[in-house]
């Protein structure tokens, strides 16, 4: 299964609604993604940019999309963001397949 790492921001409405009436969001996130046959390996709140980030796993890109699209359609985040993440053994795969590309830079002859 294939790993994912996403950022959010709430919007305003809603960490009022959280000030209001507590909640830990965790076991919510961690049903969306068992929903889809996938696992949360984390999540953190932040101070900077975003709000908060999880580590997920799902069985494929649609299903991680199918997660996204309800969680960004539900209305309570601003932004999601969603990184697929590769392991070292993928990446060193691909320096390895990049090295068998031919590739000329613009305006090189």
């Amino acid at each position: 299964m294939a790993l994912y790492l996403t950022r959010f921001s709430y919007t305003p409405e809603t960490w009022a609604r959280l000030m209001t009436r507590p909640e830990d969001r965790r076991e919510a996130a961690r049903k969306y993604i068992e929903s889809v046959g996938g696992k949360l390996h984390g999540f953190w709140y932040a101070l900077g940019p975003c709000d908060g980030y999880n580590v997920w796993e799902a069985p494929d890109d649609v299903s991680m999309a199918a997660v996204a699209i309800a969680i960004g359609g539900g209305g309570a985040v601003s932004k999601f963001e969603t990184i697929p993440l590769l392991s070292v053994e993928d990446t060193l795969d691909a320096l390895a397949k990049a090295r068998t590309i031919a590739y000329r830079p613009p305006g090189a002859t």
